[in-house]
């Protein structure tokens, strides 16, 4: 019996995913797609996994480049997963032009003032029904500044941010309620 593709699009919306923009350089120059399919895959070594439509005309640039960077958005930053999702009239280097960048090790392209940013080379890509897995050992990695994340939950955006930075708004608005 074959599970029903509808069926299983409604029970992965209610998987909470970071969303991420991934980028690589290609002969025509930088490129990116949005992601959410993204998965710590082991820490020794670092490796990461992403999924990328195998139609997507992306998908081959990726594979050439040998390398990618997974740029975790900030809540700030939700308007760049639709501009890199293609939702808007924007070219490659246009999207590109709306954030400012930076390179690590590898020399994909990497967003300033994300979540955090893994610069990684490609190790594998395993082709699984409609996406290619990417597996990626991450060269480098860039923790940006704390604010809060960006996750696609129930087919919206929702802001998260530490459960720390929380307890302390909290403890302030109690403290100045008191006084």
């Amino acid at each position: 019996m074959q599970v029903d593709r509808q069926a299983f699009r409604d029970g992965m919306a209610r998987f909470g995913a970071a969303v991420s923009v991934v980028t690589s350089i290609g002969p025509s120059g930088p490129v990116g797609f949005t992601a959410s399919a993204v998965c710590s895959v082991t820490d020794d070594p670092p490796m990461l996994l992403v999924c990328m439509n195998r139609a997507s005309r992306l998908n081959g640039v990726f594979k050439d480049s040998g390398m990618l960077c997974i740029n975790a958005l900030a809540a700030s930053q939700q308007h760049l997963s639709a501009i890199f999702a293609g939702k808007t009239d924007l070219d490659m280097m246009g999207r590109f032009a709306i954030a400012e960048w930076r390179d690590l090790v590898t020399g994909a392209p990497v967003l300033r003032d994300c979540i955090a940013s893994f610069d990684c080379r490609i190790a594998e890509v395993t082709e699984v029904g409609t996406h290619s897995v990417f597996f990626c050992r991450v060269a480098e990695i860039l923790i940006g500044p704390t604010q809060e994340g960006l996750i696609y939950f129930g087919r919206e955006y929702h802001s998260v941010r530490s459960m720390h930075v929380s307890a302390r708004h909290s403890d302030a608005s109690r403290a100045a309620a008191c006084a």
